[in-house]
Order: structure tokens, then C-alpha cells, then sequence
């Protein structure tokens, strides 16, 4: 059994040691309900007491302050936090971007946000729009840091090619990129030339093997369908399905951790999965009722997917070979989702999500028979393809943990 140990975050290390920038300064804060400390305490609640009178505004991200709304383009209204008496700037409304009225007055902006370590995720776009905003204000930047709930090892391809860029992809990483929210930023801040003044306070004892489940911290859902580590673990391939007419699980207690749609025949789909290796994952076959999203009200069936091994688990990877298989099975019924999909009004949304049209255009070309092929396993693996040792190179000046 993995050996758990208390990791220190940047939020705790910040009102231990706090740091120079953020002495006498006037600041906002971008946060949401998963910004807690080991007491389950609000970041605004702590900074404002620990830094009396110098908390000015609070910022939220996609979804909003308390996660209360679901979906891609479902935008969170302008608030008041009424305990402390701040305006709460939604950056998932109008504007993603902190806007100099916004900005006026401050010295600083923290971030205090729990990242999920996929290129999807918005919240490290929202910290890019911010890095851009605060750039041009002259107002600097400091990141809480926080665990990377999948570690800091493994990496899942492809990385974004240029001209996919959207608000699910602002810079060419991998769909698993193996980075803190801190470490992110700061290869965003110099690879993109934004040029903020930009201060991480690091977390203490987090090491990149780490699984969430070994820091001794509590889970808190960052989002409301992002409810326990599991979900994270299996949501870089599984948040392909948005791109799709499958149901991701949205509308279950499980999301990302299921997989279906009316037409699907589980024993079928599974026979073909069982010739292809899922590591680290146990399919079984499902019936589910969606209560909203894709599918609602209708009974689905398909697979559920059972993490068995964290360490081994390759989602992206199982995912390209469900997509592969149901596009193969199920020709006339299965579809990919027009746009628009998270301010993209152009391009098909399972190209930004995946990052390039490549995996569309390789199953709508494929004439495979019913069952699973070498052809197809090479297709995966060419799909999933990453250059790890290159991607490794590339972030090492900005790592923070060893």
C-alpha cells in the first residue's frame, strides 16, 4: 500500500511565510470552493485574516465561486461575498479575462485554484488570461501551488498543434501533462512571452510520484463533475467523449467513469476491449439513466470503467480504443457533436478537445471489421504519441519539484 504523507500547500506555506510581494499590498484573489485549507477554512476567509484590509476583490473561475453551474458555456453571473463584504468577478461570463476595471487599484493577484492536470481542464486558461491581463496592468502574479491530483511522472499525448488553440487549449502541451498549476504557469509566462510578474509559493513535501492519495490531503471538488481523485485519474480520455454523441456519465453519481449511449450492446463493446489492453483498468458492462446532458431520461448502456491499478492507469490511451471500437461497431449511430463547444463556433469540438483533427479524420477513415486489428493498435498508439523525453526537456527550467 502507498506510504501517504502530509504535503504542505502554497495556500498554508503563504499565511506560515508569507511572501514579500504581498506585504502592505492590495490584492484580489482567484479562487472557488475547493480553495480550502487542511481545516476545510476559504482562502478569502484566511488571507483576509491573516492580511487585514488588503483583500479588495475575488475572482472565480469556470462553473463559478461555489461550483454551481454544470457545463461548457454555462456562464457564472457577477456576485458578493457577503461575510467579507467583495465583489466576486466571475471570469467565466462576458469575459475570461480579468478586465482593467476589473484590476483597478490592485498590486497583486493570487491564485488559489485545485488544477486536475489536463490540458482541457479551463482553469489553467483562466490563469493564462490572467497572467496576459495582469501583465498589461503592471499588477503582479503569485500561485498557491497545489497537488497535480495524477502526479508529476506520467504524461499522456498528443500535444495541441498550432491552429487548435481555444479556451480547452491555449498552448501546444499534452492531454496529460504531468505539471502543478504553479508550474504551468510559469511555462506559460515565459514560453508565451507574457512577460507577468509572476511568484509561485511552492507547496512542501509534495513529490512527483505522488497520487493524490498519498499527500494526506482531503479531496474537494473543483467542479461538479470532478468529484473524487478517481474522476480525475480517468477524465484526460474520458473528457473526449464531450466531443460526442457517448454519454460521459453526465446526469450519474460517476462521471468520466462510465461510458454510453442507447445504441451500444455492452457484451459487444467489451468483447472487442478485451482484446486490447486497458492497463490498470477493469471494464464492466452498464445500463444508466442519465438525469440531464446527453441522453437524459433515456436508458444508456455501455461500460463502466474501474480503476484497479492508479500507478498503471493510461486513460487516454482506453479511450482511443472505446472511440475506435464504437466508431467500428456502431457506424451509423455514433456521431461526433457539431460546434459550438466553449466559444469555438468553428472548428468540431473533439478536434480542440483532442487538440488536432487527426483522431476524427483516422476512425471516419477506417473500414475495420467488427473486430479489434493490429491496424487499430497501431492507430492508438500513433494517435497517443508523445515524445516524453522531449516534453520533459522542455519543462525542466520550469519545474519546482525534483
Amino acid at each position: 500500500m502507498a506510504i501517504v504523507e502530509f504535503v504542505e500547500i502554497g495556500l498554508e506555506r503563504c499565511l506560515r511565510e508569507p511572501p514579500e510581494v504581498l506585504r502592505g499590498a492590495r490584492f484580489g484573489l482567484l479562487m472557488n470552493q475547493a480553495s480550502v485549507d487542511r481545516s476545510f477554512r476559504y482562502a478569502c476567509d484566511l488571507l483576509a485574516e491573516r492580511f487585514p484590509g488588503q483583500l479588495a476583490a475575488i475572482f472565480s473561475p469556470q462553473h463559478g465561486l461555489w461550483g454551481e453551474e454544470q457545463a461548457n458555456m454555462i456562464e457564472s453571473p457577477h456576485g458578493w461575498y457577503e461575510s467579507l463584504g467583495l465583489p466576486v468577478y466571475s471570469l467565466y461570463s462576458q469575459t475570461r479575462r480579468p478586465t482593467p476595471e476589473m484590476l483597478s487599484g490592485l498590486d497583486c493577484l493570487v491564485v488559489d485554484l485545485q488544477d486536475v492536470g489536463t490540458r482541457v481542464y479551463t482553469f489553467g486558461w483562466t490563469l493564462r488570461e490572467c497572467l496576459i491581463a495582469c501583465a498589461a496592468a503592471k499588477v503582479a502574479v503569485v500561485v498557491l501551488d497545489r497537488p497535480n491530483p495524477l502526479g508529476g511522472q506520467v504524461v499522456e499525448g498528443p500535444l495541441l498543434e498550432r491552429g487548435f488553440e481555444s479556451f480547452v487549449g491555449g498552448a501546444s502541451i499534452p492531454l496529460r501533462h504531468g505539471l502543478t498549476l504553479g508550474e504551468l504557469a510559469r511555462l506559460l509566462n515565459e514560453e508565451q512571452k507574457i512577460g507577468a510578474r509572476l511568484e509561485i509559493v511552492p507547496m512542501a513535501g509534495w513529490r512527483r510520484e505522488m497520487l493524490f492519495e498519498q499527500t494526506g490531503r482531503s479531496w474537494v471538488m473543483p467542479s461538479p463533475n470532478m468529484p473524487r481523485t478517481t474522476t480525475a485519474l480517468l477524465y484526460p480520455g474520458g473528457v473526449l467523449l464531450e466531443g460526442t454523441n457517448l454519454s460521459e456519465g453526465r446526469g450519474t453519481t460517476t462521471p468520466f467513469e462510465v461510458v454510453g449511449a442507447p445504441f451500444i450492446e455492452p457484451n459487444r463493446l467489451l468483447a472487442v476491449l478485451a482484446t486490447v489492453r486497458l492497463p490498470g483498468l477493469a471494464p464492466r458492462p452498464i445500463r444508466f439513466v442519465p438525469t440531464f446532458d446527453k441522453w437524459r431520461g433515456q436508458s444508456c448502456s455501455g461500460t463502466a470503467l474501474h480503476v484497479v491499478d492508479a500507478s498503471a492507469v493510461r486513460s487516454v490511451a482506453a479511450m482511443l480504443h472505446i472511440l475506435a471500437a464504437v466508431r467500428r461497431l456502431w457506424p451509423r449511430d455514433f456521431a461526433w457533436l457539431p460546434p459550438p463547444y466553449e466559444y469555438e463556433n468553428t472548428k468540431m469540438p473533439i478536434d480542440i478537445l483532442f487538440g488536432s483533427a487527426r483522431l476524427r479524420e483516422s476512425l471516419d477513415g477506417r473500414k475495420d471489421t467488427e473486430n479489434a486489428s493490429p491496424a487499430t493498435l497501431d492507430l492508438v498508439a500513433d494517435l497517443a504519441s508523445l515524445d516524453e523525453a522531449a516534453w520533459w526537456r522542455r519543462v525542466q527550467p520550469h519545474l519546482l519539484y525534483d
